[in-house]
């Protein structure tokens, strides 16, 4: 269960940007201000909840200012009685280049605790966490970080069964994440319906997920591109991720007229 909801509320499933390569973001999609929302609903009932914010850094990296990224996500009703969960994640980014500079997690999950603080230092390929050095070539995230990296990427010329694999850092080392473009759709939410580029992110089977199971997200087609939903199967049952709050966005958040 641990990597399951940072995975799913979190959006680790979120890796939305597109490019061949991880280009350098010239022109961020989103900035200080920006909220979003939202729940993970199992049928019909509401299992956790998610708020994501982006926030001017009161602390300075090589007197550089930073933008800093807050997500938080918590079980609800029923599921919060059984297995409680309290997590909470936050992201320091350079504000041109949008790269990690500093990540601290803090998750309870039941009767599970852990906490983090990774130091990255990109111009010498090294990070520092709790659990030691780590040593890398190219750009290297944190998990929230790099969704909101992603979304700035160039996805002009993407085509249907590209994919992309995205380097993290979790817990015990540097890990990758594979999403493949499935095309467009129109797709609804709590929020109206929008038109969507559709990913398939790959996920691990296991205790949660089926041994077929297909992770399937949505993302605004549009100058925001932020997930609106997510649908994945499970052992029993599914799970969908569904948008029920945006603020601050750069750009006008429009539903498709019915």
């Amino acid at each position: 269960m641990r990597n399951f909801f940072l995975s799913i509320i979190f959006l680790a499933s979120a890796l939305t940007g597109f490019s061949q390569t991880l280009d350098h973001v010239d022109n961020p999609v989103f900035g200080a201000g920006e909220q979003l929302s939202y729940k993970l609903k199992y049928g019909i009932f509401t299992a956790a909840e998610a708020n994501l914010r982006v926030q001017e850094s009161a602390t300075k990296f090589g007197g550089k200012p930073a933008l800093q990224i807050v997500a938080e996500g918590k079980t609800a009703g029923t599921f919060d009685v059984f297995y409680k969960v309290r997590n909470r994640y936050d992201s320091y980014i350079d504000k041109s280049t949008l790269l990690p500079y500093f990540y601290s997690e803090n998750r309870r999950e039941g009767s599970w605790k852990h906490t983090d603080k990774v130091t990255f230092n990109q111009a010498e390929g090294k990070l520092k966490a709790e659990k030691g050095e780590f040593t890398f070539e190219g750009k290297v995230f944190d998990f929230v970080s790099a969704y909101y990296y992603a979304r700035s990427l160039d996805i002009s010329n993407v085509k249907v069964g590209e994919t992309i694999t995205m380097p993290y850092f979790l817990e015990d080392g540097i890990h990758n994440l594979t999403v493949t473009y499935l095309g467009k759709e129109k797709v609804k939410c709590s929020m109206g319906t929008f038109n969507c580029l559709k990913f398939n992110p790959t996920i691990i089977p296991g205790k949660i997920f089926k041994k077929n199971s297909k992770l399937m997200l949505w993302v605004t087609d549009d100058g925001n591109r932020i997930p609106v939903k997510a649908h994945v199967e499970v052992i029993v049952g599914s799970l969908t991720m569904d948008l029920t709050g945006a603020k601050g966005l750069k750009h006008p958040l429009n539903p498709v007229k019915k």
